[in-house]
């Protein structure tokens, strides 16, 4: 129970922080392209590899910290981050084939489903 209070926190903390960012970014660029959720997924991202070479290398830190600064804030503040981890983590192994499948099939099957439950609410309410 509290390892999950830890994720919840932090999931929290990230989930403002995107939400200020994506609003501060949209203001400044506007809002005809998602420049801010490219910049939080950008962003989220490299913070990501901050963290986890951070583990990798130096692993002293708590357990209940990675989980506090990768599955809570960062997986509050993009999901995109942990992605891009599992990919690099695919790709360092060497497997090519694997990580262009996750890749693909991530980005295709999230923007399927996506439509699949656009159509459903439309099918259902409309």
């Amino acid at each position: 129970m509290k390892l999950a209070l830890i994720v919840f926190i932090g999931a929290g903390i990230g989930g403002v922080m995107r939400h200020f960012m994506n609003i501060g970014i949209t203001a400044l660029a506007g809002s005809s392209f998602p420049y801010g959720i490219l910049a939080i997924n950008v962003v989220g991202s490299t913070i990501m590899g901050f963290v986890a070479g951070w583990f990798a290398f130096r692993g002293e830190l708590l357990p209940e910290l990675r989980l506090f600064l990768a599955t809570g804030i960062l997986g509050g503040f993009t999901t995109f981050s942990a992605f891009s981890l599992d990919t690099a983590l695919l790709m360092e192994r060497g497997e090519m084939l694997s990580a262009a499948a996750y890749v693909v099939g991530s980005v295709v099957l999230s923007v399927l489903g996506l439509f699949l439950g656009l159509w459903a609410m439309r099918a259902a309410l409309g």
